[in-house]
């Protein structure tokens, strides 16, 4: 049985076009707390220890049985420009700041997942890169029609290239689903990997 130790509804989306059959279970994690001891060692890092912590989590909450018969998925995604890691806007200014920082320039968007199963870990990251359209009258007026719905705030680096954010980009590079936060077919190699070791 797969469990995503996540509740993004996005995550469950993107999980559902591998399998319908896996539960989800989030638990608290100080997601401050492991961000800011790992921000030295670079957005990578960060991504993959927030999805360890987020799967380990999930994990120590299992039974014995379930733990040996039981696949536990973290994820969690860092959109990095000029190296700062870019969260979730505070408010509707920091979306602004942020969105005006990503316009004209190309970005990361990484991807940390950690696949814990019978005591076996598995942590890698999957990267894609996104360039939005210069900061002109025209993605002034989206960045200011988009911070006025309620997409940007629950989202790393203020949008979701799913909805309504994907009109101010320009091109990607790499998986898609990676950028909406989680690589499926990097995930479903993974999983086969893991499960062949078991």
């Amino acid at each position: 049985m797969l469990i995503l130790a996540s509740a993004s509804p996005r995550r469950r989306e993107i999980l559902s076009l591998l399998t319908d059959d896996f539960e989800v279970m989030a638990a608290d994690t100080d997601e401050r707390e492991i961000e800011e001891r790992l921000r030295s060692s670079g957005a990578a890092e960060v991504a993959k220890g927030l999805a360890a912590a987020k799967a380990r989590a999930v994990y120590e909450m299992l039974g014995e049985e379930r733990k040996r018969d039981s696949v536990v998925i973290g994820a969690d995604t860092s959109v990095v420009c000029e190296d700062e890691i870019l969260g979730k806007p505070a408010d509707k200014e920091d979306a602004v700041r942020m969105l005006t920082m990503l316009s004209g320039k190309v970005h990361s968007v990484i991807t940390g997942v950690a696949l814990i199963s019978g005591g076996r870990e598995a942590v890698f990251e999957e990267e894609s890169k996104v360039e939005f359209y210069p900061l002109d009258g025209k993605q002034k007026a989206l960045i200011e029609g988009y911070v006025s719905t309620d997409e940007p705030y629950d989202k790393a680096g203020a949008y979701g290239i799913q909805g309504k954010g994907a009109l101010l980009v320009r091109k990607i590079e790499g998986d898609y689903l990676n950028i909406v936060g989680l690589p499926l077919s990097r995930l479903k190699r993974e999983l086969d990997d893991l499960r062949d070791a078991l």
